[in-house]
């Protein structure tokens, strides 16, 4: 993938978990997201900061079938590491010989879904269902550990619903068949991404543990970033959605954490312009039609929280092409400095 780096954002130093032989340079790592996490964001996040960068989730079935598809998925930039490739399925075999592309592929860490709700993932009795079979579940993890020579970690749920809470059993299991690294989303199935993470029981699970605890759920700021610390003594922050169009959360939180001190949010310019930088790097990676489609679901994030987005969000969703973007991100800008001169 042919592009130009940004100047990478200057972090200082600050501790992060080692997750086998991989040393993170910080606590604040990107959460896996489906139709999110191409090679094109994870760049994004990483050059603002990000320790740890994570694939959308790649089936292993379709690996084993030799799917081009998913075998694009894999690939990896020298620019990213270190980086967490993350695999789905039920069943060991299958599992196993995904692990070893993964590791084939150049990726640092193998990863493993068990936390997906969506019915499609479910249905197949994979993501979120597997929490249903321990026994299972552990088989699977085991021969994602005995596959590879990497890192093999694992992302989880509470468990399927309030009534069988029983991610500190899994991670107990994984960590006994050799997993390097869990990380805990505090919310079960049943909840999908309604009410508040319970972050109670990722600090259970950290009391529990000896491998690293990464926390999940409701990240969305430095402060938070800092809450879920201090409050479960978790290694690690995951952030999902709380990066979706503000790659800068990353080295927002690593300065927070290491001064105190929080750096102003992006203007709205800096928004634009990432958002436009994540454009070009989309069309690089996928060509311009398939990118402008997709960057419909990035570019009205970007704008979030900025007075008058909303109006622009029917224009965003819309755009065909390069040209058509630049057009809506020049309307925004002019809309904005007309309502700065008329205030």
């Amino acid at each position: 993938m042919r592009r130009v780096l940004l100047e990478p954002t200057r972090v200082g130093a600050l501790k992060g978990p080692t997750i086998g032989n991989v040393t993170l340079k910080g606590p604040a790592v990107l959460a896996p997201m489906a139709g999110v996490c191409n090679l094109a964001f994870r760049l994004l996040c990483k050059e603002h900061g990000a320790a740890l960068v994570c694939s959308e989730f790649v089936s292993a079935k379709a690996l084993t079938m030799g799917n081009a598809k998913s075998r694009q998925m894999l690939a990896v930039d020298e620019a990213e590491r270190p980086v967490s490739i993350q695999i789905f399925g039920n069943n060991p075999d299958d599992v196993a010989v995904a692990a070893r592309a993964v590791e084939e592929a150049g990726a640092d860490i193998v990863d493993f879904n068990m936390g997906c709700p969506v019915p499609k993932v479910i249905k197949a009795e994979a993501g979120a269902a597997l929490m249903r079979e321990p026994d299972k579940a552990q088989r699977i993890i085991e021969a994602m550990v005995r596959a590879v020579t990497i890192p093999v970690t694992v992302k989880m749920r509470t468990g399927w619903d309030e009534k069988s809470i029983d991610a500190i059993d899994l991670s107990r299991r994984f960590e006994d068949v050799g997993v390097a690294a869990v990380a805990i989303h505090g919310r079960s199935k049943s909840q999908m991404r309604s009410g508040r993470a319970n972050w109670e029981i990722i600090g259970e699970i950290k009391e529990r543990l000896s491998i690293p605890v990464i926390g999940n759920g409701d990240v969305n700021s430095p402060e938070d970033a800092k809450a879920m610390l201090d409050m479960t003594g978790c290694d690690g922050v995951m952030i999902g959605r709380g990066a979706l169009g503000n790659p800068w959360i990353f080295a927002r939180v690593h300065h927070y954490l290491a001064t105190g001190e929080l750096l102003p949010e992006p203007s709205l310019h800096e928004r634009v312009a990432m958002a436009r930088r994540h454009l070009l790097l989309l069309a690089e990676l996928k060509g311009e039609h398939t990118a402008a489609r997709e960057m419909r679901r990035h570019a009205p994030s970007y704008l979030k929280g900025f007075p008058g987005a909303a109006k622009f969000r029917s224009m965003l969703v819309t755009c065909e092409s390069i040209d058509e973007y630049d057009r809506a991100f020049e309307a925004i800008v002019d809309a904005s400095e007309r309502a700065i001169d008329r205030s």
